[in-house]
């Protein structure tokens, strides 16, 4: 007799998670208690800045440097248990299980190294790659994620690209650790719109190709609202409302309701 198979275990699952920030004026807990799991979906987290969208995004990587406080009753990343481990151990899943994707590349990118430079390092340091072979690798990279002109932009420097341009190399440069979950934070927030269309339908492509999931953290809910298949609100360090991004407009929730209220309407004078 068949038994019915059961549900995939989620990618990531995080119990009770916490934030602190400890100051001469005393602490400010950033993350306040959280719980959720991510799947292999694309899930979206919204809310307005400060609310803890990025540190939480970033503790799952463990680029929350001392003396902040992280803490968490459990905080399982690809079924290992990282809620007890030190910083080093996160080594294991960045840029190997989880890439993170930044809101700016001026700000982001090695300014004094070429983009082929800072490919060619996580090609050597999590696949091995060296010499040609990285170079092979890094262009076809650049390639995947519709670079024009992948040889002039592998020797160039980031302040010789465009913002989108070097948006492209920065989702290159995840690409290359071919990583199981992507975190993309703010990935459109500093180019224009034009650009943010292309850049989104760029990951969108990514991930249904390759099997990925996605975290998407952005002000925008409209944007999220169309692109994510989940989204979790977040207000003050604490998850205040999750639903479904295509019914996010149909929330109930009293904060939601306002982010919503927020955005511009086209067809109201």
């Amino acid at each position: 007799m068949n038994t019915p198979s059961s549900q995939p275990a989620p990618l990531v699952q995080v119990q009770d998670l916490r934030i602190v920030f400890p100051s001469r004026s005393g602490n400010t807990t950033a993350v306040d208690g959280i719980s959720f799991d991510v799947g292999l979906e694309k899930l979206g987290i919204v809310g307005e800045s400060g609310s803890g969208k990025s540190v939480t995004c970033r503790s799952l990587l463990g680029l929350i440097a001392p003396p902040a406080q992280v803490t968490a009753t459990s905080m399982r990343l690809f079924g290992d248990e990282y809620a007890l481990a030190k910083r080093q151990a996160f080594r294991a899943v960045r840029g190997r299980r989880m890439g993170l994707i930044m809101q700016d590349p001026r700000y982001s990118l090695n300014p004094v190294l070429t983009i082929g430079t800072q490919i060619e390092e996580g090609l050597a340091l999590q696949r091995g790659l060296r010499g040609g072979a990285a170079r092979a690798e890094g262009l076809r990279l650049l390639e995947a994620v519709a670079m024009r002109d992948p040889q002039r932009v592998w020797q160039a420097h980031p302040h010789e690209l465009s913002g989108g341009m070097g948006q492209r190399a920065m989702i290159a440069m995840m690409l290359a650790m071919e990583p199981a979950l992507l975190i993309a934070d703010e990935p459109t927030s500093a180019l224009d719109v034009t650009v943010q269309v292309e850049i989104l339908a760029l990951l969108q492509s990514i991930v249904r190709e390759r099997g990925m999931a996605l975290i998407l953290v952005s002000h925008d809910l409209r944007m999220v609202e169309g692109f994510c298949d989940r989204v979790i609100v977040m207000q003050h360090g604490v998850v205040v409302d999750q639903c479904r991004a295509d019914a996010l407009s149909e929330s109930a929730h009293p904060y939601t309701r306002r982010l919503l209220d927020c955005v511009p309407a086209l067809d109201k004078a």
